[in-house]
């Protein structure tokens, strides 16, 4: 954990003291509505570096640069800048995110939002915590008092009927929606408490590894469409305290029934 705790506090530092300094020319489009800045890469460099310093054997994927297999080995999955689009607007809502990954189990998270200074951790069996304290999933049971986060499938915009068909539904049923624009966040927000359930499409396993720790570890359901654990590889997520993730997870397979297998 100190590796990865000292990785996300050094990167972090270097994006807000780098935030508004964004100009269209740093702007790369990876594809469309997907963004990468000099901010990400040289973030990214930071991480990687200095685990690198410590654990020199182990293997990466990381948004913006490395795709190291990882079978049977440590691997740290990498997304050094959650929220490009946010940050390159000057938006306040980005993060930092930071798993490592052993035998395709993720062992170890960490979600840092450097604009709060707020450090969420987990490691396999021992809890989740926010800046070193203690965090559990909501006790809310009523899928109408719920709040939910969420994201728009801009990587898979063929899937927007469906999505919005599935948004409709679940807005229907709880107190509100929240779009924030940074996966990791969301999911450290629903293992806080803050949120009671998140659902996202076709995201990419730097999203959500940590994020998924932290859920799970905080006594949440984390699950694929299809109710199973292939969230990482498919990029499809629910998550959620039980009782709610029961209800979001029935209105999703409703939503994609025979469009999508996870």
């Amino acid at each position: 954990m100190g590796a990865a705790f000292r990785a996300a506090m050094l990167a972090g530092d270097f994006v807000c003291r780098n935030l508004g300094t964004i100009s269209k020319d740093d702007v790369d489009i990876k594809e469309a509505s997907d963004f990468v800045t000099h901010v990400d890469r040289a973030s990214e460099q930071i991480i990687i570096k200095t685990i690198k310093g410590k654990f020199p054997h182990h293997h990466f994927l990381a948004e913006e640069s490395l795709r190291e297999p990882g079978e049977g080995h440590y691997r740290w999955i990498i997304d050094p800048l959650d929220g490009t689009t946010n940050y390159i607007h000057g938006y306040p809502v980005f993060s930092l995110s930071i798993a490592l990954q052993f035998n395709d189990e993720i062992i170890l998270g960490i979600v840092f939002d450097p604009m709060r200074n707020e450090v969420f951790s987990a490691e396999k069996g021992k809890g989740a915590f926010l800046n070193g304290k203690s965090i559990r999933v909501s006790s809310v049971g009523d899928m109408a008092n719920s709040l939910v986060a969420t994201g728009f499938p801009f990587r898979k915009k063929n899937l927007i009927d469906a999505y919005l068909t599935l948004f409709k539904n679940i807005f229907n049923r709880v107190s509100d929606i929240r779009r924030a624009g940074s996966a990791a966040l969301d999911l450290a927000h629903v293992a806080a408490g803050r949120c009671d359930g998140f659902f996202e499409i076709a995201l990419g396993p730097w999203d959500i590894a940590a994020g998924s720790l932290l859920v799970s570890e905080a006594g949440g359901a984390v699950t694929d469409f299809g109710g199973g654990h292939d969230y990482i590889s498919t990029g499809n997520i629910v998550a959620a305290s039980p009782s709610i993730h029961r209800e979001m997870l029935r209105e999703v397979r409703g939503a994609f029934a025979g469009i999508i297998e996870n």
